[in-house]
């Protein structure tokens, strides 16, 4: 075992996800020493694969907005966003030899669109700054004493510190990051830990016929849930049916309000509006225009310019019509059910893939035990958190890593301020 004085550090990190490693940067940015332990055998795998790959940074919207999106706990990051939003995380990554660029205006990539670009970056910055890493390290316990942070315990060696910062991270992907050893650890210092579900992930249906939609995408669909207690929860975006369920984006989005409903209903029923946004009398009255602008065309034909045939022939199979009559000579009663069902297709969700398959976690560490304005716990001093480890969780779209960016930022700033 080393010594103690080689062991002694300013501020040590656990977790070398993205808000561990730019934690680690802004600490030794202030001259301090630090060690980033990380117990996967290299750093930064999460981040690697974010975004299949590609590495949506962030998006750009202001500081307001951002935080509106993660809903009624999305103020408590104020402090941290007004620290360091997308402009500073452009303007940092820019510093570290990484150009970025906004293709659709509204999120922000590498311009390489290769998320080993951000990596090898972060990395090339740490070892620079003379982070000292330690990778293939797992910490079993952090010592606390007088309620306050004295040092880490590694499963070989014990390093000290009277600043810690916990960015272990989620659930999800165990293979690429946590399996719950940060929420563990915060845990048993106190700290309490909210219901922890999978998130940002494809969702199973009962309904077979989604089987046979696969090739096509449905844009900007609606979905709701279709429980009278929870008949509020809405998303639109784009949906792509699978060979037993649903994803796409707004799948994927509206899955951190589908998992924690699962544990309470064995089924969760809802309903998805494939006409973007149509009602039933707008959906007649487009029908009537396709019939007087091309008489001669088939149901099939007028129904197309709906939603994609695929669907449309799963849907009239349903109901037992004939794809090839006319509109007109479909009986009244299986007329209503087709409008019905082309303004509201239900469907019935039956479960997921679980942590294996979810992109974030939703839940974490309680919000209420740690300050905002540092990100250090109320609870226990020198005890800091960071990135998705606590119960903040956004959409799609770059909002989760660039969360992990601004608390980092922020919890490696305010540990090195003493």
């Amino acid at each position: 075992m080393k010594s103690q004085t080689n062991n002694t550090f300013d501020l040590i990190v656990v977790g070398a996800g993205a808000s561990g490693m730019i934690a680690s940067i802004k600490s030794a940015l202030e001259n301090k020493k630090v060690l980033l332990l990380e117990k996967l055998c290299s750093i930064g795998l999460k981040l690697k694969a974010t975004g299949g790959g590609r590495c949506n940074l962030s998006n750009t919207l202001d500081n307001v907005e951002f935080m509106n999106s993660f809903g009624r706990n999305g103020r408590f990051m104020a402090t941290a966003i007004g620290e360091f939003n997308h402009k500073d995380l452009i303007t940092f990554l820019k510093t570290i030899g990484v150009d970025t660029h906004i293709p659709d205006g509204f999120r922000i990539f590498p311009t390489t669109h290769n998320s080993e670009t951000i990596l090898n970056a972060l990395e090339k910055e740490l070892k620079r700054l003379n982070v000292q890493i330690e990778v293939s390290t797992k910490v079993e316990d952090i010592i606390v004493e007088d309620e306050k942070v004295v040092a880490v315990l590694t499963q070989n060696n014990k390093y000290f510190s009277s600043n810690v910062i916990i960015a272990t991270g989620g659930l999800g992907y165990p293979k690429l990051g946590s399996q719950g050893e940060g929420h563990n650890i915060a845990k048993n210092l106190g700290h309490k830990i909210t219901p922890l579900h999978p998130a940002m992930m494809p969702l199973s249906v009962k309904e077979s016929w989604v089987e046979n939609c696969r090739a096509d995408t449905i844009a900007k669909a609606i979905i709701k849930v279709d429980i009278k207690k929870y008949n509020k929860l809405k998303l639109s975006g784009d949906l792509i049916f699978t060979s037993n369920g649903i994803r796409g984006p707004v799948v994927l989005d509206f899955s951190r309000e589908i998992t924690p409903l699962l544990e309470k209903y064995d089924e969760v029923p809802i309903l998805i509006n494939l006409t973007k946004g149509m009602d039933e009398n707008q959906i007649l009255n487009h029908i009537k225009k396709q019939i007087l602008n091309n008489p001669n065309k088939t149901l099939l034909e007028h129904l197309n310019t709906l939603i994609p045939n695929s669907v449309i022939l799963e849907f009239l199979k349903l109901l037992d019509i004939d794809k090839n009559i006319s509109f007109a000579k479909i009986e009244g009663i299986k007329k209503d059910k087709l409008i019905k069902l082309l303004a509201w297709t239900p469907l019935t969700i039956t479960g997921h893939d679980g942590f294996k398959k979810a992109m974030i976690t939703r839940g974490g560490i309680d919000l209420k035990q740690i300050d905002p304005n540092s990100m250090q716990s109320k609870l226990i001093d020198g005890l800091y958190f960071c990135g998705e480890i606590v119960n903040l969780d956004g959409p799609c779209g770059g909002y989760n890593l660039q969360w992990s960016f601004s608390s980092g930022w922020l919890a490696g700033k305010k540990s090195s301020d003493l």
